[in-house]
Order: C-alpha cells, then structure tokens, then sequence
C-alpha cells in the first residue's frame, strides 16, 4: 500500500505558512514505513527540533483504479478516517529553499498517524465534516470538509491521473490551520463530529 498526500489543500493553511495558493493538489508521498504502529508512541526524530502536527481527514480506497472520473470517484472508497501528517517543518524549510524534495522532512518513520476509520455511509455529506485535533485537551486543530480547496472526490480524479490507486492505499487529503510544534510528553487526540479517532504520546 502507498499513502498519498495532499498538500496546501485549506486557504487558512497556505496563508500561515505563506505559501503560494496551487492551481492545482500539490501531491507528496510516505513510504508504508512512515506508518507509526498502533499503540507506539510519536518519538520526535533526533534530526529535528520543530516537528510539527497536521491533522487530515483520511480515505481508504477500496479497489484499483486508473484515471477515474470524479463523477465515479466515489465507488472507489467506503471509509473516512483521520491522520497526523508529521512534519519536520525546519528540516523542510531548509529543503525548500535549496529547491529539494521534502522526502525527509515528510516521509521519515512513524511520521503517518492512521487512525480509526468510519464507513462513509455515517455522513450526511462528506462535504461536510467537523474534524479537530487536541494536545493536552485542548484545540489546536479544527477543520471542516467545507473547507477544501478540492474536495475529495475531485483528489482521486487528479491523483489516479497520475498514480495507479490499488486496494488499501490511504490518501491524506490536506490539513487546516493550527499546525504548531509537538514536544515530549504531549498527548494528541483526533476527532470527527466528536468521535475519538486516534490518541498519541509524544516522546
């Protein structure tokens, strides 16, 4: 399985990190061992001091597919879930302005929060999701589906232009604003319309 990202995909997002609004997903990858294993706890990397949090909404594809219409997007997914993107965001700076790939700052181990998933099916519209992030119980992150610059059917129609979508690959659809710092003993919590998702201790 492949974990695609999406990045710049909130407004609020762009402007805190003044960056320049895409006319187009800007895509980015994780290997599958980015995946940090349920029950083990964040372990901030030692190559960085700024590792930040970025809550997305999920969605888990169900079957392979190939340059898919966005009108069909939605055969291709049963389930929502919620995630952390990890981000190194000094060592990505750094990566930037030498115009490198962001591959370390991104993709390093345990750097993928997968949460639990929720059938589709539970939503009135998926364009229409609370979801919220808390460190120590409070707030740090809230978003809503509402807000995307592309909504989610509107991804897998770009991404499947360009990558093959196979059963068990989980797309990270963008985060809002709010990204901030992770330090040692913190306890981060995901929720969608109020349901616990995942739960974390950072080391």
């Amino acid at each position: 399985m492949k974990i695609i990202c999406i990045g710049r995909n909130y407004a609020d997002h762009i402007s805190e990190l003044n960056n320049e609004r895409p006319s187009e997903p800007v895509i980015f990858m994780k290997p599958d061992t980015a995946i940090l294993p349920k029950q083990f706890p964040f372990v901030i990397p030692e190559f960085s001091d700024d590792v930040h949090h970025e809550v997305e909404i999920l969605v888990k594809i169900n079957k392979v597919g190939k340059y898919i219409d966005a009108k069909f997007a939605h055969k291709y997914y049963d389930e929502i879930g919620l995630g952390i993107d990890f981000t190194a965001r000094d060592l990505q700076s750094k990566l930037k302005e030498k115009g490198l790939p962001w591959e370390k700052a991104k993709a390093f181990d345990g750097s993928a929060i997968i949460g639990d998933f929720l059938s589709k099916k539970e939503f009135d519209s998926l364009e229409n999701i609370n979801f919220e992030l808390t460190k120590n119980g409070e707030t740090v992150q809230k978003g809503n589906t509402s807000m995307m610059l592309w909504k989610i059917d509107e991804i897998i129609a770009h991404v499947s232009e360009f990558f093959t979508l196979k059963t068990g690959d989980i797309i990270f659809t963008g985060t809002p604003a709010g990204v901030a710092k992770v330090s040692p003993d913190d306890v981060l919590e995901g929720f969608i319309e109020e349901k616990q998702l995942f739960k974390i201790q950072v080391k």
